[in-house]
């Protein structure tokens, strides 16, 4: 794009350069404005908040079913969080899942079907094979967790 449409890269590298001084203008003599926000209570920011979520998401589509699957993820990412479960393998997850399915559709088109292409070349059976051990021993070490856990609990006396 640098060498095709160098007049597009550079405007764009321009407005970014123009919208940044535009804020450095605004937000310096507002800042004691914007800090007025976390003096709102929670009780009223947080509808407010979800709210604007909805109707930001309703109006990218014009479609109710928008709104719908996004409170069906703010359930899950708030059942995650009171089961203290970390998002960003999740997030990685939703990026770079689509990536790794069209490169293994391409892979396995060029090698006609055959899974040996993943591990005949050293570099790619070395990283199958350390994805493997780690993924045994996190088992392993949730498995101990879990059962050094249920021993505790044996070896402690009820309280009366």
């Amino acid at each position: 794009m640098i060498a095709g449409h160098p007049e597009l890269f550079w405007g764009l590298v321009a407005s970014m350069w123009i919208g940044n001084c535009f804020l450095l203008i605004l937000n310096v003599p507002l800042v004691r404005y914007w800090l007025s926000v976390f003096k709102i209570p929670y009780n009223v920011l947080f509808p407010a908040i979800l709210f604007f979520c909805c109707i930001g998401t309703y109006s990218i589509n014009n479609n109710l079913d928008d709104v719908f699957i996004t409170v069906a993820f703010g359930a899950l990412g708030y059942l995650f969080m009171r089961l203290a479960m970390d998002p960003s393998p999740l997030m990685l997850g939703f990026i770079l899942g689509p990536m790794l399915e069209e490169n293994f559709r391409r892979s396995m088109l060029l090698s006609r079907g055959s899974f040996e292409v993943f591990v005949n070349r050293p570099i790619s059976g070395t990283l199958i094979g350390l994805i493997v051990l780690f993924i045994l021993w996190q088992t392993v070490s949730f498995f101990r967790q879990r059962g050094s856990g249920a021993k505790k609990l044996e070896a402690e006396p009820a309280a009366a």
